[in-house]
């Protein structure tokens, strides 16, 4: 048997960085964001051998270790290992070798949720091979767990939660560690205008996303005031969005994706930079009426909202920065587990 799992990566359309500790636990945070046609993978293959291979395809790294129920969290593939460890110690994982290979389909460090993603992935893996009885909220608060508490990554909590539920999500997020996942019916006709005007760039930078959300919280931790006014903007943007959505207002998402741009500059330094700055004013110059930069900010994709036909002009404009445009599809789906 082989036990495979496809989770969806995401982008955040508004409110990014309200569902981080904590912002999140002292004043309640806002996020709507929406899953893609790009992917986190995970396989697990039983193999004859008393081993365990790890192996990160996109990546070109693999580790070998003897079949043990602790492998050690190093800085090389931790993710997967750290997935593992959890799995084995709360159920347990019989032994037998086995190979874990995994492949994502956009950079590290590119502002898609990808590490989240990939826990929820790997983690959908093991659950389909245990047969474990995981609903949504349990899977995505368990990759949580794992990520954030036994790997002691900082981050928030949305990229857990769009992976496993997929689709365009209003999420709330509360002290406690409580989250609401409020699915939204959006109409298909104005899914399809906004897949069709919304350009999703990589900058072909990548950043190290917990060094700018480290700083983030250490701004809520001293009350900086002005970082933290702005995380309240970024949360009534999130309801902003989710109201344009609802009603069809698609002429006003480059004014609310402009406007979380300015607020989130506040939130912390290097969530910006000079060439960020650069692509956005290209881009505006070129007909599109706001964008922002995904993820914790630094590098990354970037999204940009170009109503009509102006995408065919942005994508030209941006031709000189070296970076390159993705297509993409919204899905409705999440974690999706099978075997074979």
């Amino acid at each position: 048997m082989i036990y495979r799992s496809k989770a969806p990566l995401r982008i955040g359309l508004a409110g990014g960085g309200t569902d981080v500790s904590p912002y999140s636990d002292l004043y309640g945070g806002a996020i709507l964001n929406a899953t893609l046609s790009l992917y986190a993978k995970a396989t697990i293959e039983p193999i004859a051998e008393n081993k365990i291979i790890l192996e990160a395809i996109d990546r070109n790294e693999e580790q070998v270790f003897d079949w043990d129920t602790s492998l050690p969290v190093n800085g090389t593939l931790d993710l997967l290992k750290g997935v593992y460890n959890r799995v084995q110690q709360d159920y347990g994982v019989k032994q037998q070798g086995f190979r874990l290979s995994t492949f994502v389909d956009a950079p590290a460090g590119s502002g898609l949720g990808t590490s989240s993603t990939l826990v929820v992935a790997i983690l959908g893996a093991f659950a389909e091979m245990l047969k474990l009885p995981m609903g949504e909220y349990d899977m995505a608060h368990y990759a949580y767990e794992i990520e954030r508490i036994d790997l002691k990554l900082a981050g928030g909590k949305q990229d857990q939660y769009a992976a496993t539920f997929g689709g365009v999500n209003f999420m709330e997020f509360y002290g406690d560690d409580k989250v609401i996942v409020n699915p939204l019916r959006v109409k298909q006709q104005h899914l399809f205008e906004l897949e069709n005007n919304l350009l999703l760039y990589y900058t072909s930078t990548s950043r190290e996303s917990a060094e700018i959300i480290k700083k983030q919280s250490k701004n809520v931790t001293e009350k900086k005031e002005k970082s933290i006014e702005a995380m309240h903007h970024l949360k009534d943007q999130a309801r902003m969005m989710k109201e344009a959505l609802l009603k069809g207002r698609l002429n006003e998402i480059g004014e609310i994706l402009d406007y979380g741009f300015q607020q989130k500059r506040q939130m912390a330094e290097g969530i910006s930079n000079t060439l960020m700055e650069d692509i956005y004013e290209t881009a505006k110059k070129a007909g599109a009426t706001g964008g922002k930069i995904s993820g914790a900010g630094g590098g990354g994709f970037m999204i940009f909202y170009c109503p009509v036909n102006t995408k065919y002009k942005v994508i030209k404009s941006l031709e000189n920065f070296g970076g390159q445009v993705r297509n993409y599809q919204f899905v409705e789906h999440g974690l999706k587990t099978w075997t074979v």
